[in-house]
């Protein structure tokens, strides 16, 4: 079967916009039979990176097959619900550039150096996002990462965010529930605020545990939630994203299961707290520049969400485990600010009220 559109790509379309080149990958036959080029791989060639220190020799791998709604049905959620180009600007608009999870790069160095790294170990980030864990290790530590993240929009960002840093970090587009590696490849595996999304994490923590050399440590911060029922509103947001949340201690206890000795958990929700209320005043204060940059609905759902997460965290219920606003509105739009201000303050109410928590997790491989 012909298609088309291969004879317009160049590598330029392909690095820069390879979410819009996904989407085009498919083709109608004359008998009606509707086809699709399924994403099974798009990564950075490790030795290019390796030697060159260079992202931009990227490889895909597809395969071809009828088209069906349902296939790549999560990842689609991602790139076109929570992950939107648009929203991943947003986030970091908030956390810091190259970065989409709590804390950004205070968070991260805190974090890091609790791994002990040393040059020339291999570190696996699962759900990378748009990198900046990833460069603040390799440039800072010497040693060689590889991030990796479903959703094509994070690669897309983390590669141009790449361009002219020289360090050794590759990214691919993988499921970290499907994805292979050899047994004993990793000295350190570290995900920040990812694993939510994953419905068997014992299964996941089992594979980890495999692809840790000996000694290797993995360190997971991520949303958990109160030992208690979830109230509506909250187990209506747990839904809505499709989230699988447990309690800090049932979370720790699923590392151990898993076979990892010296297993920390550790409820990190105060200071998940005090950071969302950092970022929300951050947002707030940039208001008018935000909105001139995004909308007026980006700001509120925003400045909704982090309030919802506040209120979940400080009654118990969710849990982490470990510029002015004129100019703010100006970069981006008064929608989008409100969008972000209310995502805050929904988070600060769930936090706030206990619901929402948020958690540390440090294991070993003995």
């Amino acid at each position: 079967m012909f298609f088309p559109f291969l004879e317009k790509l160049n590598f330029e379309s392909c690095c820069i916009n390879s979410s819009q080149l996904f989407k085009e990958c498919h083709m109608n036959d004359d008998v009606g039979n509707s086809y699709e080029f399924s994403l099974v791989s798009c990564k950075c060639v490790g030795a290019y990176v390796r030697n060159k220190k260079n992202q931009n020799q990227i490889c895909w791998l597809w395969q071809k097959k009828v088209s069906s709604d349902n296939d790549r049905g999560f990842q689609r959620f991602l790139d076109n619900v929570q992950y939107k180009s648009s929203g991943i600007l947003r986030y970091e608009r908030v956390f810091g550039q190259g970065f989409v999870s709590t804390g950004g790069l205070e968070t991260t160095k805190e974090f890091v150096a609790k791994l002990d790294l040393k040059p020339g170990q291999k570190v696996l980030d699962v759900g990378c996002g748009i990198g900046g864990g990833d460069f603040y290790m390799a440039e800072n530590f010497d040693v060689d990462v590889v991030g990796i993240d479903l959703s094509v929009n994070m690669i897309s960002f983390a590669l141009e965010h790449a361009i002219g840093l020289k360090c050794s970090v590759e990214f691919e587009v993988a499921d970290c529930t499907k994805k292979e590696y050899p047994d004993n490849t990793f000295d350190v595996i570290y995900s920040r605020d990812t694993i939510l999304h994953i419905q068997d994490k014992p299964a996941l923590f089992r594979t980890f545990y495999k692809w840790l050399k000996p000694g290797g440590k993995v360190l997971i911060t991520d949303y958990c939630r109160s030992p208690k029922t979830p109230s509506p509103d909250f187990a209506n947001y747990i839904k809505q994203r499709g989230y699988d949340l447990h309690d800090v201690q049932a979370y720790g206890q699923m590392l151990k299961d898993a076979g990892f000795d010296e297993v920390i958990a550790e409820d990190r929700t105060d200071q998940f707290m005090k950071v969302l209320k950092r970022e929300l005043d951050a947002v707030e204060k940039e208001k008018d520049e935000f909105i001139s940059d995004f909308s007026k609905e980006d700001y509120e759902d925003i400045v909704g969400g982090w309030n919802s997460k506040l209120l979940r965290s400080s009654s118990g219920e969710q849990k982490w485990v470990e510029k002015e606003k004129d100019e703010f509105i100006s970069d981006f739009s008064k929608e989008d600010y409100e969008d972000i201000v209310g995502g805050w303050n929904s988070k600060l109410l769930r936090s706030s009220s206990g619901e929402q928590k948020w958690g540390l997790f440090i294991a070993k491989k003995n």
